[in-house]
């Protein structure tokens, strides 16, 4: 059947091509009269070049972004977008991109759902790298639909493993005591700091002095998320000495070891020494879930929990810190005692 003019065509090319089929539209003539195409694309049948043609002329596309491969979309996408997340997400995305290897060289619009369901399957990782994956092709498909490459979202049809429960094990009241008793030797009162403040270890060793203030006793730190970074968590006067020693001992961080930065192998072999000394079983995040399970059975407000514990909270909207605000925090925190 003859096409329509303008319509474009499917036109076999010579030689032993694997895409041997060239979708073409007339785009110009140039000075002499002859054709300029504007190339659809190249396909192993003529059939596929046909369907290709009547997907460009029921909705015209823009043919050199459609061309785009993931690893150039990735590129892109990750110089406009890292700049607004943490680097923990950062890294979480380029993790992820690397276990993409086997899509990075073909054109993003070109990938099927079962495409990317299979490099799910066949990470050989669990639940928390196959949740990145899969949110790694819902960001590119968010931004390949930005740039009209994709109309529909492919990602929204994949899966990954569950998330398990949580095994995670709060402090137990004779537990905190037990450290408590132990709080003079090395490092101990880093634990107490966990459990009274909330932070993740990584926030802990990674507050700077300049980010603690005695005066007003509040500390701030905070990394993996947009309500929990930089957040401000008054100071309990459980530890408030703690602090203060730390603080005077003159560092740029507040956890330091001969005047440098206590870095996370450093923090484990103390913790796993300290557990195994004292026939404990924890880890230092669990600290974080002792910190909220202490101020739900104090009966602390809910949506103050939210805010030094660093979660998003419908009750708690866009606030920002005021001293009212921290006023609010401190005595919630407050209600904690030993």
């Amino acid at each position: 059947m003859k096409h329509p003019n303008g319509y474009g065509s499917v036109v076999k090319l010579s030689g032993k091509r694997r895409r041997p089929f060239c979708a073409r539209k007339t785009k110009e003539l140039d000075e002499r009269g002859y054709p300029v195409y504007l190339v659809i694309g190249y396909y192993a049948t003529r059939e596929e070049g046909l369907m290709a043609l009547a997907e460009y002329n029921r909705n015209p596309y823009d043919v050199d972004l459609a061309k785009i491969t993931m690893k150039e979309l990735f590129e892109r996408w990750s110089k406009r977008d890292f700049p607004k997340i943490s680097e923990s997400s950062a890294g979480s995305h380029n993790a992820a991109m690397k276990h993409c290897a086997p899509l990075h060289d073909m054109a993003y619009k070109t990938i099927k759902a079962y495409q990317m369901q299979q490099i799910i399957d066949e990470c050989g990782f669990g639940y928390s790298t196959q949740g990145s994956i899969k949110n790694l092709f819902g960001k590119l498909d968010l931004y390949a639909m930005e740039l009209d490459i994709i109309t529909k979202k492919n990602s929204e049809l994949i899966h990954a493993a569950p998330i398990p429960p949580t095994s995670k094990k709060p402090f137990i009241k004779e537990e905190i005591e037990l450290v408590w008793k132990h709080q003079e030797e090395d490092f101990v009162d880093t634990i107490l700091m966990l459990i009274y403040s909330g932070f993740r270890i990584n926030e802990l060793l990674n507050i700077e002095i300049e980010n603690v203030n005695l005066a007003e006793k509040w500390f701030k730190g905070g990394l993996k998320t947009k309500a929990g970074k930089d957040r401000v968590v008054p100071i309990h006067p459980l530890i408030f000495n703690f602090v203060k020693k730390r603080v005077e001992e003159g560092n740029r961080y507040l956890l330091s070891i001969n005047g440098k930065k206590v870095n996370q192998t450093q923090y484990y072999t103390f913790w796993k020494a300290f557990m195994e000394a004292h026939n404990m079983n924890h880890t230092p995040h669990e600290c974080r879930h002792t910190f909220r399970s202490l101020l739900d059975s104090a009966g602390a407000n809910k949506k103050c929990i939210d805010m030094m514990m660093g979660h998003t909270s419908k009750e708690v909207g866009e606030r920002v810190y005021t001293h009212k605000t921290l006023e609010e925090l401190a005595e919630a925190l407050a209600l904690v005692t030993r």
